[in-house]
């Protein structure tokens, strides 16, 4: 089959490799039908995350047919579509049944390593590093799916694959980026990043009760989007001088209720913060360049929310602890639980609540992905996120 692999930092390939066979009996084989870039992969792409290794098959955004099943499967059968949450989850640790799926116990064969970097070990992850388990991804032809009756979700008739691909990751970060800031009717809510998932979690403030979404980016074409599309108050930084002061000025001096930073460890701005994380980050002295993160902790408002759903690889530099007890605030993250909010979101999508679709900048071929990643990590073209279509 043909998969994108990830041959060295900004260096994808597209080449024949094995097809993926089943490992264990509750595995099954999917046929991917669809599959997408996501902005963490470019983390991979740019060489920030470590554990990767020359020939790893990319993406953890994909979703298809099942073409093959273990034996001991018993929910699905061949010819089912289904949705590949990017969280493996093997649904019977005590993380998993409180809902916690993204820490699962079991599903980490990497666990030891993830343990002596965190403490404790994450979920294995499609596609994410051997960090997360060295599983192969989805931008790929076909994929194996561990787990699979505690893992897949069908996919309802009627709906195509582009209304329900996001639910592998995107959307579901999103809802959830704004459903951990606990909205009350009248909350201000401000996202950093007009990506993909800051785009998902401005349109999920909005249908959790947020009066306002401000959103805070630098290229004009994905404010256009927050504003046209997801119904934000759109902030360019690069036009001011101070961000905070900024929020100050459109919430007269209170600062948004709840803050959600959706950039993560690649954060940008300008001045001397910027080239200050960014030395440290090219003399390999940080991994991390927490600009969102420490302007979202100083924009909200005494006794709000800091909601963390942007990536980050290692430690943080200069992290303003002092803002966050002496202001009472509460800050909240986590890669999300996808499986807690496919079923939810799916109930949305279904009754016309959320059209996930907006988004799609570009439709691809699996053959043209070393393009697509370069075009969305250098902003080409208006690109907003990437469908590839893999055969």
């Amino acid at each position: 089959m043909k998969a994108v692999q990830w041959m060295g930092p900004q260096k994808m390939q597209v080449n024949n490799v094995p097809d993926p066979k089943i490992l264990s009996q509750n595995d099954v084989i999917v046929r991917i039908t669809s599959t997408a870039i996501c902005g963490s992969d470019l983390h991979l792409y740019n060489g920030f995350v470590p554990f990767m290794e020359p020939g790893d098959i990319m993406g953890h955004e994909f979703m298809g047919e099942v073409v093959e099943t273990g034996r001991n499967v018993q929910r699905l059968k061949v010819g089912d579509r289904v949705i590949v949450p990017f969280p493996i989850a093997c649904g019977h640790c005590a993380h998993c049944e409180a809902g916690l799926t993204s820490t699962c116990e079991n599903s980490n064969p990497n666990a030891h390593v993830a343990e002596k970097l965190m403490g404790h070990t994450c979920c294995g992850i499609y596609g994410y590093s051997h960090l997360t388990g060295g599983f192969a991804g989805g931008q790929a032809e076909y994929a194996r799916a561990p787990f699979a009756d505690a893992n897949l979700f069908k996919v309802p008739e009627g709906l195509t694959d582009e209304q329900v691909l996001f639910l592998t990751d995107i959307l579901p970060t999103g809802y959830m980026g704004a459903d951990l800031c606990g909205i009350k009717p009248g909350d201000t809510v401000a996202v950093w990043g007009c990506g993909p998932v800051g785009q998902f979690a401005i349109a999920s403030a909005y249908l959790l009760g947020a009066e306002r979404v401000i959103a805070i980016d630098r290229f004009p074409y994905r404010l256009d989007m927050a504003r046209e599309k997801a119904g934000a108050i759109t902030l360019n930084y690069e036009e001011v001088d101070s961000v905070t002061d900024a929020l100050k000025d459109i919430t007269a001096g209170r600062g948004p209720d709840h803050c959600i930073d959706a950039v993560g460890l690649e954060g940008h701005t300008h001045g001397i913060p910027y080239l200050a994380d960014r030395t440290k980050q090219m003399l390999r002295m940080s991994t991390d360049r927490p600009i969102a993160l420490r302007e979202a902790i100083t924009a909200c408002a005494s006794g709000g929310t800091v909601s963390v759903i942007g990536v980050y690889a290692g430690l943080i530099d200069k992290f303003p602890m002092n803002t966050v007890m002496n202001r009472s605030l509460t800050i909240k993250s986590g890669q999300c639980h996808v499986h807690r909010y496919v079923e939810p979101l799916l109930e949305r999508i279904q009754k016309g609540e959320l059209d996930p679709t907006f988004i799609i900048t570009h439709r691809l071929q699996l053959d043209e992905a070393p393009r697509g990643y370069e075009i969305f990590n250098n902003k080409l073209e208006n690109c907003e996120k990437i469908v590839l279509k893999p055969g």
